[in-house]
């Protein structure tokens, strides 16, 4: 890649676009909140093999300082998408390709209406990554980001982006079914992101030691297997058992839907709990449990919402 732009420059736009820049790749980043504070001290990374500092990242607020780049990564919360057709312009040429690394489903068709299919890829994060202070982002925990194309098996567009960021330190993969696997990652963010919110504001491991919530989290996982069965997702139950297992090790992990929740900004409720239940039902199958706390997230939301 020749140019890169990060639309969303918090923890994980923050952490990828870093990663990539320390490797030498022309990174440029769109922040809004920490933008003073990066361009005085840079932009501070804490990783599982250390730490590095980004000293002069080039940083704006407005997307046409950055200019047209070769790859878009779009960062932010899915709450953020109406801005979308605003920010993604300025840093469009003709052959730009736009990665997104949202949360949930439904990500890659907003993009690929303003774009098009042909340059929309997604990729999934599984890695427990928080920005601990302006600037400041911390991964205590080797991750992996899995790459793939919308709607076509991948080609070699992606296995090439997958081997930039495999220079750049990062255990990058490809898939060829990218809906299957925003699938997968909903077996960890359903049951984990909307328990912590929904039970009082609790970090992961206080889920796993609650009995009842740790059973609870297990047949919040039980439907999202059986709502990707339902749209021809095929995902065993040992993945469920994967993700149960690769919890612990994150200690007193807050998502970041909990940080979102906690810190007064929008949860990404919609694209989470909401699409696989709307996903689910429009082919006959019912997912209650999901439903029942994504009800309970949207009226959390909206009342958190009618006070501020």
């Amino acid at each position: 890649m020749k140019s890169i732009a990060i639309v969303g420059s918090g923890a994980i736009g923050g952490f990828y676009g870093a990663m990539l820049a320390r490797a030498g790749e022309d990174v440029r980043f769109l922040m809004r909140a920490d933008l003073d504070t990066v361009r005085r001290n840079g932009l501070r990374v804490l990783a599982p093999f250390g730490e590095f500092r980004i000293e002069h990242p080039r940083v704006a607020a407005d997307p046409a300082a950055l200019g047209p780049v070769d790859l878009v990564i779009v960062a932010w919360k899915t709450t953020s998408n109406p801005e979308l057709a605003r920010v993604l312009p300025p840093l469009l040429h003709e052959r730009t390709v736009v990665l997104t690394l949202q949360n949930g489903l439904g990500a890659e068709e907003e993009i690929a209406a303003l774009v098009g299919a042909e340059r929309t890829l997604g990729g999934l994060c599984f890695i427990g990554i928080n920005r601990t202070a302006p600037g400041v982002i911390a991964n205590p925990v080797e991750g992996t980001l899995t790459l793939g194309e919308f709607r076509r098996p991948a080609g070699e567009r992606v296995r090439t982006l997958a081997e930039t960021f495999q220079r750049a330190g990062v255990l990058a993969s490809v898939t060829d079914n990218l809906d299957e696997a925003r699938w997968q990652k909903l077996v960890w963010n359903v049951p984990f992101s909307g328990l912590a919110i929904a039970a009082g504001g609790i970090t992961t491991d206080r889920i796993l030691a609650d009995p009842g919530l740790a059973q609870l989290a297990r047949d919040l996982m039980a439907e999202v297997l059986a709502g990707a069965a339902a749209v021809g997702h095929a995902i065993p139950d040992s993945y469920a058992d994967y993700q149960m297992g690769r919890t612990p090790p994150l200690g007193a992990y807050r998502p970041s839907s909990l940080i979102d929740w906690a810190e007064g900004r929008a949860v990404e409720v919609e694209s989470i709990w909401g699409e696989p239940v709307r996903r689910a039902a429009a082919v006959g199958q019912t997912l209650p449990r999901i439903e029942a706390l994504y009800f309970l997230l949207r009226a959390l939301t909206a009342q958190r919402q009618a006070r501020t």
